[in-house]
C-alpha cells in the first residue's frame, strides 16, 4: 500500500523533473522502509497515508511522508506535522527531510520551521531545530 501511494504521490514531481521510473519509485521506499519507525495515517477506519520518523545522527529523520491526493490541501498534512513536531520539540530533538525541488511540500515545511541546508539539482535538504518557530494550528 504505501509503495503503491508514494508512486502516485510523487508522479507529477518526478516527471516535472525527468526522474519518474515505475519501478524505481517503488523500490526506493523498499530500499529504506522501516516498518518500526512508520505510521500509517488513518481517516474513518481507512489509510488515508503515512509518515516514517526514525533516528538520525543528531535527532530524527522524516521521511516518506505521503497523503492519499484526496486527502491533500485539507489541513491534514500540517496536523500530522504539528503533533510530530511537539513530540520532537518536547525531547529537543532537530529534525531532517528532503523533498524535491519544486515540490509543494516545501512550502507545508516552510510553514512549521524548517529552513533550506543545502540542495541540488533534484532534491531540497531541509533542517527544523527543536523549537523552531511556532507549531501553526490548522
Amino acid at each position: 500500500m504505501i509503495a503503491e501511494l508514494r508512486a502516485v504521490v510523487m508522479r507529477a514531481d518526478l516527471e516535472r523533473l525527468g526522474r519518474y521510473d515505475e519501478h524505481r519509485v517503488r523500490q526506493r521506499l523498499r530500499d529504506s522502509f522501516s516498518a518500526q519507525h512508520t505510521f500509517v495515517i488513518m481517516i474513518d477506519r481507512e489509510p488515508a497515508g503515512c509518515v516514517t520518523v526514525r533516528p538520525a545522527e543528531g535527532g530524527q529523520l522524516l521521511e516518506h511522508f505521503y497523503l492519499a491526493p484526496h486527502h491533500q490541501c485539507r489541513g491534514l498534512g500540517s496536523a500530522v506535522l504539528r503533533t510530530l513536531l511537539e513530540r520532537t520539540d518536547a525531547r529537543g530533538m532537530t529534525v531532517r527531510l528532503n523533498v524535491l525541488r519544486g515540490s509543494a511540500a516545501q512550502r507545508l515545511y516552510e510553514r512549521h520551521g524548517f529552513v533550506v541546508e543545502v540542495q541540488d539539482p533534484i532534491d531540497v535538504f531541509m533542517v527544523r531545530a527543536a523549537g523552531a518557530g511556532t507549531v501553526p494550528k490548522a
